[in-house]
């Protein structure tokens, strides 16, 4: 995501390379340079024209530490500013009512069925809610349908009733069916419009008023750019909402409506929509997307990621492999297992500072585990727990069951030794060796 306007910004910041010390024409060429970036990102021309004016008298008579280039502080300064502009601190959302009541709203076509269900998922599996869809869209062929097919997927019900045409009495009996088993979460899926019009906007406050929900959500397609900070204006100025969903944020490459949004409404981005997988979906943190959009990854969100997939018991099964050198196939394929829940191996690799721009241009395929999983489901399960057993004969055989080649398979084993020897290495406190490895490697 963002990939143009990273790029961009980081032409910008390289006017300042190699200077000494910042001085208000090297300043001056550099903001310049990140205006035009923000404009071809389709920020507001007024949000980018402040942003940059603010970064300039941050930046000219700053005293330029002996720890840090001028660049550095450069991009420091436009981070502290980006991560300002975006919200700043994280908003959570309100589970307070009893049920909670979320309303989602939205037009037609911004993902705003598919993220309710992602939501729904969201507070099951990670703040162990109950939840309970709603069906509210009346108009839109199959939406009911979609909504059913979403919650099967994430184990939700959902409540509706193909009988009733009325979206405000809808909401009522949904809210009062969870009141009466049990559910502790309500999320209403109302009907988008092709355009804001005054029937949409009237029938979602009606709806607003009769069920007084604790949050009331905007969905909005992050790829239409200026054109969502628009509808959200417009959605904001009637509904007053809380706050706003950015989906389909992993096609965005230029990044406008994530920036000026906060700005124009004043309400902060809750969520963000990074694929079409039901646990695509992350919190939004401006400080985290703002290392993002500077190319410096996001090592925290990459983490969490991490520990959320993380299996203690088997760690330890596998380091007590380890220790026995007796780590083999089947334990590789539980760790590739675990990666693939991380997401989409697009988004993990953006996370990794620097990694964006070194496979720029890549496809990197969620499919890129693919040919090693077949290799290794070809190996018997002796061949897997001892691979010193692969001779010539057996790698012949894999390749041709595995639908791959000899050098595939080699390759494999090759970096299949590789991990063995630097998990055998960290266990032993070879910290000191890995260091050095990691330096040769630079």
């Amino acid at each position: 995501m963002f990939d143009n306007l990273s790029d961009k910004l980081d032409k910008a910041m390289h006017v300042l390379r190699g200077h000494g010390q910042i001085t208000e024409i090297n300043v001056a060429e550099t903001t310049k340079e990140i205006r035009r970036a923000l404009l071809d990102a389709d920020v507001n021309f007024k949000i980018a024209k402040e942003f940059t004016n603010t970064v300039k008298e941050k930046a000219i008579g700053q005293n330029v530490l002996t720890t840090l280039q001028p660049g550095q502080l450069m991009t420091k300064i436009v981070k502290d500013e980006l991560t300002e502009l975006m919200g700043g601190d994280a908003e959570g959302i309100d589970l307070s009512g009893n049920p909670s009541v979320i309303l989602m709203s939205g037009l037609q076509g911004s993902g705003k069925t598919t993220f309710s269900g992602k939501l729904a998922n969201f507070l099951k599996s990670k703040k162990n809610k109950n939840p309970l869809l709603v069906a509210c869209d009346v108009y839109r062929p199959a939406a009911i349908d979609q909504l059913h097919v979403v919650g099967d997927q994430i184990g939700v019900p959902v409540y509706s009733d193909r009988e009733n045409s009325d979206p405000v009495s809808l909401a009522q009996a949904g809210v009062a069916h969870a009141k009466a088993n049990g559910q502790n979460v309500v999320i209403i899926d109302t009907a988008g419009r092709l355009a804001v019009d005054e029937a949409m906007m009237t029938e979602i406050s009606n709806i607003r008023n009769a069920i007084n929900p604790q949050e009331v959500l905007f969905v909005v397609d992050a790829m239409t750019g200026q054109d969502a900070v628009n509808t959200a204006k417009a959605f904001n100025e009637v509904l007053d909402f809380d706050g706003v969903i950015l989906t389909k944020l992993d096609g965005d490459t230029r990044g406008g409506a994530a920036i000026s949004i906060k700005s124009v409404v004043n309400k902060p981005i809750k969520f963000i929509g990074t694929g079409e997988k039901m646990d695509a979906i992350d919190v939004f943190y401006p400080s985290r997307m703002a290392d993002r959009i500077l190319g410096m990854g996001d090592v925290i969100s990459l983490v969490e990621r991490a520990q959320e997939q993380f299996d203690e018991e088997q760690a330890r099964k596998i380091q007590k492999k380890i220790a026995k050198n007796a780590f083999g196939f089947d334990d590789f394929l539980s760790q590739i297992q675990q990666i693939k829940k991380m997401g989409s191996m697009k988004d993990l690799v953006g996370m990794i500072p620097g990694a964006g721009k070194a496979l720029k241009g890549m496809d990197i395929d969620d499919d890129a585990f693919k040919h090693i999983e077949a290799i290794i489901h070809s190996m018997t399960p002796d061949e897997r727990a001892n691979p010193s057993k692969l001779d010539a004969r057996r790698k012949k055989r894999i390749a041709k069951g595995s639908g791959t080649n000899i050098q595939e398979v080699n390759q494999l084993l090759k970096q299949f030794q590789q991990m063995s020897k630097m998990m055998k290495m960290m266990q032993g406190g070879g910290g000191k060796k890995m260091m050095q490895m990691m330096q040769n490697m630079r």
